[in-house]
């Protein structure tokens, strides 16, 4: 090794090790701290939200998942693939009814953060929606960057009416606030959400969430679900490991809007005779053959409102309510 004059070994070897923080993982040490930098730049969310839209439209008039396959991960990306895999196997032709989606009036919400992921939110208006062009929905697309070299992909995805979408804490220059995966500053912090959702709708607790369709009417809608000669058996598991992981951005009114994920197991066996009934996505998915069981597994992306701990005095408020869900069948099993 030759030796630099003037620089001892340590110093070299610190020396060294910045070079290697920042051209293996891009993060800027100065002093021995991260610098806090912008998630991206305008232009930069503007191009992977065309490259988004390009390659989703692309794999959706094929039926071909490879086409978009390095453009959407998570919770977004399992269910995109599972669904044009299903696709691609009844109609191997493609998409003769293939309409392109188009995400216009985009805004990017970009927080700034350290090291790696870096994400942003593009709150878009969809030509998917039957609103006459008023915006009376908006698509929320959260794109995500795993490091330097990596490309940006789509990981979550909401619809939300424009009333929903909240005002989002910003700095001087317009950059958005993340909310750490472990912030106790929420009533429930993000990294715990999969895991209070699975486990309120197996048990009923805990008791965060506020009534809704997919909180307090889904366990209902569980629980009183009869079908003679038919028993369900539903189990929930959290998901929240690497491109699983829930994405948070500070609101004005002091909570956070949070995405995450979640892993759903729907059963259903017959008595003799019967048999459940297979459409043809779940054929497509399907391993095993149904005598009489068959087991759905979907994957869902749920977007919450997270209060901030100690806000509101009513037992209603302080309550995660949740604003959209997106479930997706991935697989499915036959027994």
């Amino acid at each position: 090794m030759t030796r630099v004059p003037g620089i001892s070994r340590p110093a070299a070897a610190l020396a060294t090790a910045t070079v290697l923080c920042v051209t293996a993982s891009g993060c800027v040490t100065v002093h021995g701290e991260l610098h806090v930098l912008p998630g991206a730049t305008e232009s930069e969310a503007a191009q992977a939200l065309k490259d988004f839209t390009d390659a989703y439209n692309a794999a959706d008039k094929a039926y071909d998942p490879a086409l978009d396959a390095d453009r959407v991960a998570g919770s977004l990306g399992a269910i995109n693939q599972a669904g044009l895999k299903a696709r691609q196997t009844y109609s191997p032709d493609g998409n003769k009814a293939h309409r392109p989606l188009e995400l216009t009036d985009a805004t990017y919400i970009i927080p700034k953060k350290a090291g790696w992921p870096r994400w942003f939110l593009a709150d878009t208006d969809s030509n998917r929606d039957q609103d006459g062009g008023k915006l009376d929905n908006r698509w929320l697309v959260a794109f995500v960057r795993s490091g330097p070299e990596a490309l940006w992909k789509a990981s979550y995805l909401a619809v939300l009416p424009v009333s929903q979408v909240p005002e989002f804490t910003r700095d001087k220059d317009g950059f958005a606030s993340p909310v750490e995966p472990q912030s106790g500053e929420l009533t429930v912090s993000p990294a715990d959400l999969s895991t209070a959702y699975t486990q309120y709708l197996q048990r009923g607790t805990p008791d965060v969430f506020a009534p809704g369709t997919a909180t307090s009417g889904w366990r209902e809608t569980r629980r009183t679900t009869r079908r003679p000669g038919f028993s369900f058996q539903y189990v929930d598991q959290p998901l929240s490991g690497g491109a699983f992981g829930p994405l948070g951005l500070r609101t004005e009114d002091g909570g956070a809007l949070v995405f995450f994920s979640s892993r759903h197991f729907e059963r259903q066996v017959t008595a003799q005779g019967l048999k459940p009934e297979v459409n043809a996505d779940v054929k497509a998915l399907m391993t095993g053959e149904v005598t009489n069981s068959l087991t759905k597994e979907r994957i869902s992306s749920q977007l919450v409102h997270v209060p901030a701990r100690g806000e509101g005095a009513a037992a209603s408020a302080g309550r995660v309510r949740l604003l959209n869900r997106l479930p997706g069948l991935v697989a499915a099993k036959g027994e």
